[in-house]
Formats: structure tokens, sequence, C-alpha cells
């Protein structure tokens, strides 16, 4: 037996395999590491088999100097004013040299005060963050899903979410998170910190539409980037973790104590001082609402751009590429253009008579109730002259000269020679003898009603509803006064063009953009009336050789339809006939029968082929009713036409769209005039030089174009369209207005601007009224635009005729012969030549025809 203090730990027994007694302790240590070998090395083996499994797909890491995020695609007027955005991400990246160093101390001191340190990865952050998540999706621990994201790991999120999707790149899983922490790795390694920050800066969600430092600072504070304040900084630095808890619109208190934490953050990271810490901390969250131009400027013309550059580049391109579109819209004429139509719009509707009030209150609690929501809607807000409330009626005097109004807190007054116009509706009655002569017969006590703020003199001063009583009657000052209106139901549209730049330099589609996106500019295929006849006398001066002197008979006709079994039988405006009429006269003073017999002259197929040529896109009605604008046209295409006319018959395409440059400030296409003052000389020099090429169609020789605005010039001085000569510039023109005053037109130029005004009804539930007329309810509109769009700018007189093969006489105007200057009847024509009359006026002392022509030339 072996003695056992015998010690056989290191006797070959141990090699036998026969294991010594040792230490308990001993024992598990050495467990311990060799468990703790096992476990980094399979810790080690798991992290690479992670990395290379969840790397698979990555996106590459972005270049800086091929960093192409979506940003905002701007719309300009041809004067460089900022008429309309489109994005999806509303984005405008700048250099990081731009963004105050400040600005960035402040989102890494909110956000990632170690950023300059770690590798991209806070990885107890990213480790604590992975396990909650995991213990919530297996329902073991409640509450949300956990962040822990570096600036550098928020960086590759949005790279994620550029490659991958936002669904996909924001999931709340392990994985992602995961993905996320190995891309902000690779981030790490291929950028600089500045890199990474331009990167972010640019990239980060800061609420209300805005993507990056810069929309923010636009968005809330209306500024670029470099002229923020230390709070306005600190705010905007914020709102990353919860942009609408934060909201400085919605949130205002929520948002100023994030801002108070920032501001301590840089305090305690000595980024700034104390006292830059407290000037900044006292100051008051003031933001902005955000700019909506487009609704707010043009609203029309740019959506009409939108759909042009969509239907050219396609919507990918306009919402991700920041592409600049310089329009050939004029902001000051498109704002006079907006003014007019609106204010057209309101005359036209007051002479239709009064719809009645929005509502009725009809007990004293509904009125109390309504004052007082409106008072604190409007709180202290002070009236504004000239701008449109909403007020309630709340009493009427006696007699009937006024009446008593509440508007939010304000007290006021509503007098009958305010609202004299507010007859009821009936299109067949004569507005100046319809007037009412008390306010009981439009109005009650407890009507809600819209109401404009003026002043005494704008009451007295309107003509229309003038009475030297009722004006006595209202009080000099201490009152605040109102005029009654009412949201127009007609619509109306107006297009001005620039003929000889061909820019659309003003355009309006209706009303209002809010209420209706419809476009009549555009898309309301209307009939012309009498606008049209200018296209069949000119088929027929063209065609036909016919002149200013051709006579033509004015007697009844009656046109049968053998395909429908129908007859027509037009007459004219004044339902008389009278007999023999020269061309002139017939469109000088709109006469029906005279186009009707022209238009069949020439041909129903030729004035199809015609009227297309000139640059009508809508098919002709081919029946003789044609003649008188019964086929619909678009008021551009009708307005293009007239362009053509003023360029005496020069057809050219109109451009709505001056220039388009990529984000790169590549120029995709240009279509400058050389003599556009607002455009940079470069675009100048390009574009006029490519005009050179592009001389246009001249699909009517131009000594019939000049012969055709001289007709249309004595429209104005002598017909229809005498308003027109208040505009005190040479104007040639026309008017149309449909049967029963359905459509109301004026179409005309001057020697630098074409415009047509279109007034209507959408569905024609009524005409606009008996007395409507183009003269009456277009006209007004036109020469309203055309004093502010031309004011300052002289028009000469349409005569450059001297170069053209032309001659000029003094025609009588029964005849049609030759007359002597300062006859009697005699006016000065235009003539082709070769097609001049021949023959003269008998008279003792008439010049010899070939004589007078010598002169005349």
């Amino acid at each position: 037996m072996a003695d056992p203090k015998i010690d056989r730990s290191r006797s070959k027994l141990v090699l036998d395999g026969v294991p010594p007694k040792r230490n308990i302790l001993v024992r598990l240590m050495k467990l311990a590491a060799v468990l703790g070998l096992m476990g980094a090395t399979a810790g080690v083996l798991a992290v690479v088999g992670a990395y290379y499994i969840f790397s698979d797909g990555l996106p590459a890491i972005p270049k800086v100097d091929e960093y192409w995020p979506p940003i905002v695609t701007e719309v300009y007027t041809d004067d460089a004013v900022l008429a309309g955005e489109f994005y999806n991400e509303r984005r405008k990246v700048v250099p990081y040299e731009r963004i105050p160093k400040r600005l960035v101390q402040a989102f890494i001191a909110s956000e990632d005060s170690s950023f300059f340190d770690h590798f991209g990865v806070d990885v107890l952050g990213t480790t604590r963050a992975v396990s909650k998540t995991v213990l919530t999706k297996l329902g073991l621990r409640g509450g949300g899903v956990q962040g822990g994201s570096t600036l550098t790991q928020q960086t590759a999120k949005a790279v994620l979410i550029s490659a991958e999707g936002y669904k996909e790149a924001t999931a709340k899983t392990p994985k992602r998170k995961i993905r996320e922490a190995i891309l902000a790795f690779r981030l790490e390694q291929a950028l600089t910190k500045e890199e990474i920050l331009y990167l972010y800066l640019n990239n980060v969600f800061l609420g209300h539409h805005s993507y990056g430092v810069q929309s923010a600072a636009e968005n809330y504070y209306r500024k670029d980037v470099r002229d923020l304040t230390l709070g306005e900084m600190t705010l905007i630095a914020g709102l990353p973790q919860a942009p609408s808890r934060y909201s400085p619109f919605l949130r205002p208190e929520a948002a100023k104590k994030r801002r108070s934490y920032v501001l301590g953050r840089m305090l305690t990271e000595g980024m700034i001082s104390k006292a830059e810490h407290d000037q900044a901390n006292a100051e008051p969250v003031k933001v902005y609402p955000v700019e909506d131009v487009f609704h707010e400027f043009a609203p029309y013309f740019v959506e009409q751009v939108r759909k042009d550059i969509v239907d050219r580049y396609g919507n990918p391109v306009l919402l991700k590429e920041g592409l600049k579109v310089f329009t050939t819209m004029d902001s000051e004429r498109q704002r006079a253009a907006q003014d007019s139509v609106l204010d057209g719009l309101m005359s036209v509707d007051k002479r239709q008579g009064w719809r009645g009030p929005v509502m009725q209150l009809s007990t004293e609690a509904e009125r109390s109730a309504f004052i007082a929501k409106a008072k604190k809607a409007m709180g202290k807000e002070e009236l504004v002259e000239n701008r449109l409330y909403v007020g309630v009626v709340t009493r009427i005097d006696d007699d009937g000269k006024g009446s008593d109004v509440q508007v939010g807190p304000h007290q006021g007054r509503l007098p009958l020679l305010g609202m004299r116009w507010a007859r009821k509706v009936n299109p067949e009655s004569y507005y100046p003898a319809s007037m009412i002569t008390s306010v009981k017969k439009a109005v009650a006590v407890g009507d809600v009603v819209v109401l404009r703020h003026v002043v005494k003199k704008e009451l007295t001063d309107d003509k229309e509803q003038w009475d030297k009583k009722l004006a006595e009657d209202i009080p000099e000052e201490g009152v605040k006064l109102f005029r009654l209106e009412q949201t127009p139901e007609a619509q109306s549209a107006l297009v001005s063009i620039d003929p000889h730049r061909q820019y659309l330099t003003a355009m309006v589609g209706g009303y209002d953009f809010d209420d209706n996106e419809f476009n009549r500019a555009f898309q309301a295929c209307r009939q012309p009336g009498s606008s049209f006849k200018p296209f069949v006398y000119s088929a027929a001066l063209e065609q036909l050789n016919w002149t200013e002197a051709t006579v033509i008979v004015d007697s009844p006709i009656v046109e049968h339809d053998p395909d429908n079994k129908v007859s027509w039988k037009p007459a004219n405006y004044s339902e008389e006939f009278v007999g023999d009429v020269l061309l002139r006269t017939a469109l000088v003073n709109s006469m029906n029968i005279p186009a009707v017999k022209t238009f069949g002259a020439v041909g129903v197929h030729n004035m199809a082929d015609w009227s297309k040529k000139l640059g009508l896109t809508t098919p002709m009605n081919m029946d003789f009713s044609a003649a008188l604008g019964s086929s619909c046209v678009y008021p551009f295409d009708l307005a293009s036409a007239y362009a053509t006319f003023n360029r005496y018959g020069r057809k050219k395409p109109t451009y709505f769209i001056r220039k388009v440059e990529d984000r790169f400030g590549r120029t995709l296409e240009d279509h400058t005039a050389f003599d556009d003052a607002w455009a940079p000389l470069q675009d100048r020099v390009a574009a006029g030089y490519a005009r050179l090429f592009e001389p246009g169609e001249q699909v009517m020789s131009a000594e019939t174009g000049f012969i055709l605005t001289h007709l249309l010039r004595g429209v104005v001085l002598q017909g229809t369209g005498g308003p027109a000569q208040k505009l005190g510039k040479p104007a040639a023109g026309k008017t149309g207005t449909t049967n029963d005053s359905f459509d109301a037109w004026f179409a005309a130029y001057t020697k630098d601007l074409v415009t047509v005004a279109w007034v209507g009804y959408d569905l024609n539930p009524h005409p606009l009224g008996r007395y409507e007329t183009g003269g009456r309810a277009a006209l007004p509109i036109w020469l309203n635009y055309m004093k502010r769009a031309l004011e300052g700018r002289p028009q000469p007189e349409f005569y450059p005729w001297q170069s053209m093969q032309l001659a000029r006489l003094y025609i009588d105007k029964k005849t049609g012969k030759v007359s002597s200057p300062g006859a009697k009847g005699a006016e000065l024509m235009f003539f082709k030549k070769g097609t001049e009359p021949k023959e003269a006026v008998p008279d003792k002392n008439q010049v010899g025809v070939d004589q007078f022509m010598m002169g005349a030339q």
C-alpha cells in the first residue's frame, strides 16, 4: 500500500493520465481562462461573420464632390423673382464653408459631443439600442424601440434611405441598426470629419419640409444660414431628435426648452461664454410661416410651367434634380394682370346682382356666438384698407340709408352708397337703372356678408353708384366704413404676349387658383364671337385680294344645312341692315352679315385651313356660323394668333419658359431674346444668335398683316373698341361677344404688347347680362392691365408701311371710290399695290387717281 504522504504530482503516473489532486480555485481559474479564450474567439468570429453578412448590398460611400441628393427645383420670373418651388424633400445644399461654426458646434453639442473622437459608432449606445429593440420585439420589455446614433450613423441612415427607400432604411430592427453601424464605420474610413458634417448638415430633417440647415433657415427665419443668430442656430440644432415635438410653430414652449438644453450643452463644452448663453436664452421664439410662393404669387402661370417641365423632362427630374427654371413672366405685369382680373370680375359680378349673404344668424344667441369667435380670431388686429373681411349686420337704419356691421372686434358702418349695386340677380335688367334705394332690399340683421374696408373718398369717387345726398350722409371721420362685396361667380382669363421677344409676359387663368385650378387661359375652349372676324377678313385680303374698300352687301341671308335639316338666319347686333358697306366699315362696326358673306366667299374648308395656319389648335365648325366665332378657341391660341397679326403675318412660337438649367448650372434649353434686359449678357448673345436661324413662318404677306392691323386700329378709333383709346397709346384690336352674352372678349395690341381678356361662366348657368358685351365686360380688364404694363413705355404708331408694297388713298366710305383728302366721308385706307381702286368719286375738284397715288406713296 502506498504511503499517502508521498507526493505523486510529478511522477510518471501523471503522464500516464492520472491527474494529481489540485486546489479547486486553481481549477476554476484554468477553466475560466479556457472559456474566455474560446468566447473571445467566437465573438471575433461572430463580429466578422456579422460584418460580412450584414454588409452585403450596402450602398457605396458617396464621394463628396458627387453628392447629389434630391434638391428643390426653383421657378423664377424673368426679372429674377422666386415664383414657385417643387420638391419631394425641400433641400438646398450649401458648402461646408458657408455653414457658421457656431451652428456646427450646436449640432455636435446636442447630438454627438464626442464626434471628433469616435470612429463612427457609439458601441455602447448601439449595443443597448439593439438589445432593447430585440427584447421589445420578443415582448420581454415594454416601451418603444430605442436609438443610439452618432452624427455619422445618422448620415449613414440618410445614405441608406437614398439607396433603399425610407421604409427599409428606417425599420426598427437589429439588422437595420447593424447595417447602419457598418456603413458609419466605412464613412469614417473614407471621409474626413468635416466631409461627414457637410453630408449630415445638408441632409438632416428639421421639420416643416426642411431638409438641411439652409432650408431650415429659410423656412423658420426667412434668412440665409449665414445670417442666423446664436438663438436661431440652437433652436434649429435642437430639432433633429423630434422635429414635431419641438416645432417652434406648433409647440413654441417646447422648442424654447430644447433650445435652452442645446445652449447649456454648448456652455458646458466651452463653446460659448456665459454672456452669450444668457443673451441667446433670453431671445423670444419668433419664427415665420413658411412662404408658399406658389400660391401667393402666380399659381396659374407656375402650374402651367410645372406641367410643361413634367411633360418634357419627367416628374422625378422636377422633384429631385434641382432645376432652375427661368420663365418669361414679368413680375410687375403679372401683378397688374391679377389685379385687373380681380377688379374686373368684381365689377362684372356686381352688375349681375346680389346673390345673398354668406349665411343668416336668425337669433341673438347665434349672432353673439359668431361675434365672439370673430373677436377671438382677429384678436387686436387692425383693419387694413381695401382688404376683404367677413362681418355680421347688427342694425339697419329705419330710413334704409345704412346699416351697422361688426367685423371681429371692430364696429363699422355699411352705407347705402357702398351697396347700391345689390339688386336681385336679373340678367335682363339695365344695371344703372336698377340700383337699390334702401339697404333693406339687400340685407337684414343677422346676415353674414363679405365686406371691404374703405375710406370715404373711395365711396364718393365711385361714379357708378354716385349719389350726392347719400355721399353727404357718410360721416367724415371716426367711423370705420365698409363696402358690400361678394365672391364673383363669373370667371376670367388674361393672356399677355411680348410679340417680338416671343414671351408670355403675364397670364391669369381664373379668379382663384385655390378654389379652382382649371386654367382657363390654356384649357377653356370658348366661343370667340366677333374677335374671330379678323381671321375671316385676313383670309379675304390674302387669298381673294379683297381690300379695305371692297363693297359687301349687308342684306338678310339664310343658310341651309341639308345634313342636319336646319336653317340659320344670322342678324346684326343692331338687328338692322344697311345695304352696301365697305369691308373696313363692316369690321370696324362688327357687322355680322358682311362677315358671313366674306366667310362664304373664302370657303368653309379654306377658312378651316387658314385658322389652323394662323395658330388655332382647335377645329373650326364646318358651317357658316363659324364666321361669327361659333367655334371654340383657347385664349392662349387667340393671343398667339393676334401676335401674328402684330408681326404683320409672321408666325412664331410663344415661350413661357425662357431658360432651364440643371443643378450644376448647365443650360438645358434657352429661348432668351437678345434684347431681354433682365437676362445675363451671355444668354442674350447665345440665344439671340440662335434666333437668327428661327425666323418663323410668314403665313400671310406683310402687306396683308399691315392692312389688317390698320383695320383693327380703326376698331379702336371708330368702332366697338373705342374705350381702349383711354390707354393713351396707339392700339389695334377687336371686341367679341357671343349670343346671349355667354362670352365676352377683347383682343388687342400695341406695337410691343398683345393682350387678350375673356370673361364668362364656366358652365354657363345664365348669360352674363343683356348689356355685358366684350367692350363692357372684358375691355376694362384689358385697359387696366395695359395701363400698368406699359406705364412709362411709349408705343409708336403702326406705320412702317413705306418699305412695303403698299399704296394709301383717301376713299369715300360709301362707294369705295377714290376721294380727295378732306372731302366729306373720305377716309385714309391702305392697299396692296395693284389692288387699289381705279375709279374716283365724281367731283369737279377731284384729284386724278394716278396723280394722287404718286403723292400718297
